[in-house]
């Protein structure tokens, strides 16, 4: 089979660093494997951590200076030998059979990149009402390697292992995308005739954050560069990116006017509310009581936070 280079972004992962490179050193995959870590300015031990792990031939170490996702990915990369190109997050564990399954599914479909499910799975009953949200479509909407799907085509995958010839046709990933930097990337694979391929058996793992001030802060940032993404490839504009900004507004409209005209007004923030108690209900079947109870309060703030993002990024954030 052939040789894959496996990436890593690296900044502040000293807790996860070592079980995320060692899912990869452990992979039950035949051909050759290296992984390269692009490390950031962290302001913990993970370039220790990393320097251990470099003891492995197979590991190898490149600076990134910024720290930023993309830089450290294109880094990685330009660092890299092989044909196959895996992106793997610092924070992430994949399963063994992760590459084998991927490279297979490359060879069979064609694709340009491949990838799948974004498994989120918390600890804490917050974290859990969190990844019960983040795997749900009245969370997140439709997008498969959010809530599952049929194998296909699709728009995005979660992380993603590439063809380097399909990398090296688009240019890399564009560093002026703080976060949706896969997204964007994936935008051009596919504009230029590429083709990017979901596969429900790629499932990894995700640990959700661990607060709703952390979580707030995640999908505002979310909202705000989905609409720099929109502002660059207007032609990737969809309904349900503009469902969050419209909830709010519609939500922060009626609550205003209802102080001053009438309570006919509370209709849209009532009708807001009653989904997101109703959908809470299915979304948290199986959830532990104190999970079921915060699920309300975590969807309207991801809801609310990404819509407040989006508008909010009224000018160009990448500049």
């Amino acid at each position: 089979m052939p040789a894959v280079s496996v990436v890593l972004p690296v900044l502040n992962e000293e807790r996860h660093l070592r079980s995320a490179v060692r899912s990869v050193l452990d992979q039950d995959y035949p051909g050759e494997l290296e992984v390269v870590l692009a490390l950031g300015p962290s302001r913990d031990r993970s370039d220790a951590v990393a320097k251990e792990l470099a003891d492995d031939p197979r590991v190898s170490l490149v600076a990134n200076p910024t720290g930023r996702t993309p830089n450290g990915l294109n880094l990685a990369v330009a660092a890299s030998r092989f044909p196959i190109v895996a992106r793997v997050d610092g924070h992430s564990v994949i399963p063994a059979d992760y590459l084998r399954n991927a490279v297979d599914t490359l060879e069979r479909t064609g694709a340009d990149n491949v990838g799948g499910l974004m498994s989120a799975r918390g600890e804490t009953g917050l974290e859990r009402a969190i990844a019960a949200a983040m795997t749900s479509k009245l969370g997140v909407g439709n997008a498969p390697f959010h809530v599952g799907g049929t194998e296909g085509p699709a728009d995005t995958v979660y992380l993603g292992v590439f063809r380097r010839t399909a990398l090296e046709r688009v240019g890399g990933y564009d560093e002026t995308f703080a976060r949706a930097q896969d997204w964007e990337m994936n935008y051009r694979i596919r504009s230029t005739g590429g083709l990017v391929w979901f596969s429900p058996t790629l499932s990894v793992s995700y640990r959700p954050r661990h607060s709703l001030a952390a979580l707030a802060q995640q999908y505002f940032h979310y909202g705000r560069w989905r609409r720099e993404v929109i502002r660059t490839h207007p032609g990737s504009v969809n309904l349900r990116y503009l469902a969050p900004p419209a909830a709010l507004v519609g939500v922060a409209a009626g609550l205003i006017l209802s102080t001053f005209l009438s309570l006919w007004a509370l209709t849209v923030p009532g009708g807001y509310l009653l989904l997101v108690l109703v959908g809470s209900l299915v979304v948290g079947r199986g959830l532990p009581l104190r999970s079921r109870l915060a699920l309300p309060g975590v969807i309207a703030t991801m809801h609310m936070s990404w819509g407040a993002g989006f508008l909010s990024s009224w000018r160009s954030v990448a500049k």
